[in-house]
C-alpha cells in the first residue's frame, strides 16, 4: 500500500468471511463493506457487495478501498481481475494448513496497519497442543451432498482434523474436494464421518443416516474459518469429536 494511502486508515472491503471477522474484530472501523456470507460479528454495519463467488465489482470499485480482502478458493480469479483492472489493492490468502493461516492473518491485519492482536496468539497457543482423541481414528469428512464432495488432499480443515487425532481415508486422493459416489463413501474403511454444518448444513437428520459409522457433528465455522474463532475452536471440536451419535441400527 503506498505511503499516500497510509497517511489515513484504509478503507477496507472483505470477500472472505474469517478474514472480515479477524479485521472487524482487531481495527473496528476499517472495514466498509464485507459479502452476504460474512455474518461475525453479528452486528457488523458495513455495506454488503454480494457473495463470495459473485460479488458486485462495480459497487465495490465505487466504494474506492484501499484494499481488497480475498482468497485463493472462496474468490474467483475474474472477479478479482476486474478489480485490479480498476485500479484497486487486492490481498489473496493461500491456506492449506494452520501455520499458514497464522502467517496470513499476520500478513492482512499488517497490510490494514494493524499490530498483531491478543486473539491471535491464543490461537496459536490453543493449537499448540490441542485435545487430541486418545487414539488416531480414521474418517471421511463430506464437506457436501448432492453430489456428495469430501475433504481430499492439503486442505485447512483436514490438517485441523489431524492435529485433533482424525486422519483423513481421502487425503491422498488427487483432488482437494472429491466428488465421490454414494457406494465410494466409506472406502477406505473409515471409524467415523465427521459432518461440518457449512457449507452442506448437515445435520443428526441429514447425512449420519449415509453412514453405517459413529457420525461427529461439528461447526463448519470451527472447522474452516481462520480468525478470532481460531482459538476456541480446538476445544469445541475435541468436544464434538469425543461425542459422536452411534450409526443407526
Amino acid at each position: 500500500m503506498s505511503a499516500a494511502r497510509t497517511a489515513r486508515p484504509p478503507r477496507v472491503v472483505s470477500l472472505v468471511p474469517s478474514l472480515t471477522e479477524a479485521v472487524a474484530e482487531t481495527a473496528p472501523g476499517l472495514l466498509v463493506a464485507a459479502t452476504d456470507w460474512c455474518t461475525h460479528p453479528a452486528a457488523l454495519d458495513v455495506a454488503r457487495v454480494g457473495g463470495t463467488k459473485n460479488p458486485d465489482t462495480a459497487r465495490i470499485t465505487a466504494l474506492r478501498p484501499d484494499l481488497v480482502l480475498a482468497n485463493e478458493e472462496e474468490n474467483r480469479p475474474a472477479d478479482l481481475d476486474a478489480l485490479r483492472a480498476e485500479g484497486t489493492e487486492v490481498l489473496v490468502t493461500h491456506v492449506r494448513d494452520l501455520p499458514q493461516a497464522l502467517a496470513e492473518l499476520d500478513r492482512v491485519l499488517a497490510a490494514c496497519g494493524s499490530g498483531r492482536p491478543r486473539w491471535l496468539d491464543e490461537a496459536a497457543s490453543a493449537w499448540e497442543s490441542p485435545p487430541a482423541l486418545p487414539a488416531p481414528v480414521r474418517a471421511v469428512v463430506p464437506v457436501w451432498r448432492r453430489p456428495w464432495m469430501v475433504l481430499g488432499r492439503d486442505t485447512f480443515a483436514g490438517d485441523l482434523l489431524d492435529r485433533l487425532g482424525v486422519r483423513n481415508v481421502h487425503a491422498g486422493h488427487t483432488e482437494r474436494y472429491p466428488r465421490l459416489a454414494p457406494d465410494g463413501l466409506e472406502r477406505g474403511a473409515p471409524g467415523l464421518v465427521v459432518l461440518p454444518d457449512e457449507p452442506y448444513r448437515f445435520t443428526a437428520s441429514d447425512g449420519p443416516e449415509s453412514f453405517s459409522v459413529p457420525a461427529a457433528l461439528v461447526s463448519g465455522r470451527d472447522l474452516t474459518w481462520y480468525g478470532p474463532s481460531l482459538g476456541p475452536a480446538a476445544h469445541r471440536l475435541g468436544r464434538a469429536l469425543r461425542r459422536p451419535l452411534a450409526p443407526r441400527a
